[in-house]
């Protein structure tokens, strides 16, 4: 069988300002590591997302400077940009611990290309006053990305409460109907919130992009 030939976008970063993010759920080891050979060589960013753990650990192998972010279940290699506090700061709100990996993702994203973010857990919707106590502290950043499962109601919420970019991510977390994302991302883009903007399932990377792109306009 002849060797499957990848193509990079090696341009990517210097023409939108972000990496070519390589997605690692079904890649196998010596793929991955092949890609990684490649984008090292040519001094890019690397930002590797959905890699289980042991998966990593064989990667880790080749590559002993990579680093595997088990929270996130993203690895990189090589230095994030340098932190730029001029584009201001990202803030990455869960709706409860099992949208962490999703939000560990959009976070990890975003640091990896310079800006500042923080990750704010267990604000969901069911608990209403836990979201109250922070809004000041939410008005503080330029973008906000909220990460929800169930009936995914805390973007929703948060975009009728303060006038920044609302980006909603569904987390495909919750219990029979939830239908593994399905019905917080119709929630979502049923939304009464004017403006709200929702990205696909799971995808906490292009959640932080779409911040990225907002935060560089």
């Amino acid at each position: 069988m002849n060797q499957i030939q990848s193509r990079f976008d090696l341009d990517r970063f210097g023409r939108l300002g972000m990496t070519e993010a390589i997605l690692g759920e079904h890649k196998s080891v010596q793929q991955i590591v092949e890609i990684l050979k490649n984008l090292e060589s040519s001094n890019q960013l690397v930002l590797v997302t959905r890699v289980q753990k042991e998966k990593a650990k064989e990667i880790k192998k080749v590559f002993r400077q990579a680093e595997f972010h088990a929270q996130a279940s993203c690895l990189t290699l090589g230095s994030p940009a340098e932190l730029k506090p001029s584009l201001g700061e990202v803030i990455v709100l869960s709706g409860g611990t099992s949208d962490l990996p999703v939000a560990a993702e959009a976070e990890l994203a975003l640091r990896w290309h310079g800006v500042e973010t923080e990750l704010l857990l267990d604000v969901g919707v069911s608990g209403l006053h836990r979201l109250l106590g922070q809004l000041e502290r939410l008005k503080t950043a330029k973008v906000l990305i909220a990460c929800a499962g169930m009936e995914g109601a805390l973007p929703t919420v948060l975009a009728g409460l303060v006038p920044q970019p609302v980006i909603a991510v569904p987390v495909s977390v919750g219990y029979g109907i939830s239908s593994l994302g399905k019905a917080a991302l119709h929630s979502m883009l049923s939304s009464c919130a004017p403006g709200l903007v929702v990205v696909n399932i799971d995808n906490g990377y292009g959640a932080g992009m779409a911040a990225l792109r907002m935060l560089k306009a």
